[in-house]
């Protein structure tokens, strides 16, 4: 479903619910499934399954062998970050960054809530990283209402961010982290290595518009910087060549510096479908 048929919804739980419905049906095998208390799903009946486990009275009903599936506690916290700041305002074609940001956690949100993980979401703005929703319970219904509520403004330049509320990690985590990943002294690379470690995996959803990379523009444009508010006026052509190369070679040594070990870099532009950019990350974690 297109990025842009899901902001016409008009409704963040529903368009999450559509993408992680769509990525269910291609990596269904993946989740974690057990004999847990609380019931999830039927499913065929399978060689080596246990025969009490099917439901004999829809069976009477349906002459088929469904087999009752219930969700089991997972091992991993997934933590969401957010950038909420100015830069996500960014738009292509009336897709915004901070929309397609908000769809795509929100749909992994969707996929971890069906695998029974622990949640918690935090922003990144102002120079601070502030918890949003702490871990607990309804904390999926919590992430949705305040990623829908999110807001983005100011700058984010902190060269050397502290994370309190990740020391207290008891069990295996997962950071995913959706942003721009645009950076002017060394920020974001140092707030990665800070993060890291061998029981942090960490994914990173860098989403870009196609004219910040390929800049195919022409005439005289009025640009402002979203996080500072300074606006000049160029002629497309004159810095065309000069943005095209600072962006590769950003974006080069960005790859190059995030070679470190569970740390996964996933790109992707405006116009990807959601469902596509995850498929791709579960894909990289794979390898």
């Amino acid at each position: 479903m297109l990025t842009t048929e899901l902001i016409k919804l008009n409704n963040l739980q529903l368009a999450g619910k559509l993408v992680s419905e769509q990525l269910m049906l291609g990596i269904h095998q993946s989740k974690r499934f057990g004999n847990g208390i609380e019931f999830e799903q039927y499913r065929h009946y399978e060689p080596g399954d246990d025969p009490k486990r099917i439901d004999w009275k829809l069976y009477a009903r349906t002459d088929k062998h469904l087999v009752r599936e219930s969700s089991t506690e997972s091992n991993f916290h997934l933590r969401f970050i957010i950038d909420l700041s100015g830069s996500m305002n960014y738009v292509e074609k009336g897709v915004s960054r901070l929309q397609y940001c908000k769809i795509l956690l929100a749909s992994l949100a969707y996929l971890g809530y069906r695998q029974g993980d622990l949640m918690s979401l935090y922003a990144l703005q102002n120079d601070e990283l502030s918890t949003l929703v702490a871990s607990g319970k309804q904390s999926f219904q919590r992430i949705l209402y305040t990623l829908e509520k999110s807001i983005a403004s100011g700058n984010w330049k902190n060269s050397n961010p502290k994370f309190p509320a990740f020391h207290a990690a008891k069990q295996k985590e997962v950071v995913i982290i959706a942003s721009d990943f645009l950076q002017i002294n060394e920020e974001w690379i140092q707030m990665i290595k800070n993060l890291a470690n061998p029981h942090r995996e960490i994914i990173i959803f860098q989403v870009l518009g196609k004219q910040e990379i390929e800049f195919d523009l022409k005439g005289f444009y009025r640009f402002k910087d979203l996080e500072s508010g300074i606006e000049m006026e160029l002629q497309a052509e004159n810095i065309k060549d000069e943005v095209r190369k600072n962006a590769e070679n950003y974006l080069n040594k960005l790859q190059i510096e995030l070679q470190i070990p569970f740390v996964h870099l996933v790109r992707t532009d405006l116009e990807a479908p959601i469902a596509n950019v995850i498929t791709e990350s579960i894909k990289k974690r794979k390898i």
